[in-house]
């Protein structure tokens, strides 16, 4: 779970752009949206794409999102127990 964290983190990093951040500087419960890192509607998207593409996980119901994207491990948790690749 720890290797797939630190990889979450550093996918998140990679993929939405946010060049001034480090992976320690997201801790494993932080909030993605809103007060943590502050993310968006369009950095959601962003997610379920990488969900899509990295892990095979297609999100069935977009209301979901809202408790998967929750934190890092959130994600985590939610990629273990659903992946296809």
């Amino acid at each position: 779970m720890e290797e797939l964290i630190v990889g979450l983190k550093n996918e998140i990093i990679r993929v939405l752009n946010l060049e001034d951040v480090k992976p320690e500087d997201i801790t494993d419960d932080a909030m993605l949206f809103g007060e943590g890192l502050g993310l968006d509607s369009i950095d959601a998207l962003e997610l379920i794409v990488l969900l899509e593409k990295n892990y095979g996980i297609k999100l069935k119901d977009p209301s979901q999102g809202k408790e998967i994207f929750k934190s890092v491990r959130t994600m985590a948790e939610y990629i273990q127990a659903n992946r296809t690749k």
